[in-house]
């Protein structure tokens, strides 16, 4: 595993006009790391994506929130946080809820509010799920290739 090369991270309020601020950012970033101009779409997609959920569903009744974003630059990877402190959610039945899918699904057959998790899992390599105090997202995105598991890593941290 090689260790990190550099790190950045952002706080934005959880509100929808500052999500683009976290593409641009992104977009510099892999940018400079060599990624295509595909791979960089997908990974803003993704983010955005992330972000947007963290935005629309951790804060719902609260007025003021925040969202982190880190970016751990590796030698032969990007890896995305976002996370949350707001209401988590239980992944495995909002999963069950949005019904099977695969990286062969259309997004036509997908159920509305489905489609950020589907996003996710097919545009990067790599999806964590970490439900705690809140929700973090880590999304890695391989400069040489392709993911080898399909699968969202779920984790539920119980709080003391």
């Amino acid at each position: 595993m090689s260790s990190v090369v550099d790190y950045i991270e952002m706080k934005i309020p959880a509100r929808p006009e500052y999500v683009g601020i976290v593409r641009l950012t992104l977009s510099g970033i892999a940018s400079r790391m060599g990624y295509s101009y595909d791979e960089i779409e997908d990974l803003k997609i993704a983010t955005s994506e992330a972000c947007t959920n963290a935005v629309q569903h951790a804060y719902k009744n609260v007025d003021k929130g925040e969202v982190n974003i880190g970016f751990g630059l590796y030698e032969d990877r990007l890896e995305v946080m976002v996370s949350d402190t707001g209401q988590s959610f239980n992944f495995e039945e909002k999963k069950k809820e949005l019904g099977p899918y695969s990286s062969n699904s259309s997004v036509d057959s997908l159920p509305e509010g489905g489609l950020g998790l589907y996003l996710m899992e097919t545009l990067m390599d790599e999806v964590r799920v970490q439900i705690s105090t809140g929700v973090t997202v880590f999304l890695t995105k391989f400069l040489n290739g392709e993911r080898v598991n399909h699968d969202t890593t779920i984790t539920n941290y119980e709080a003391n």
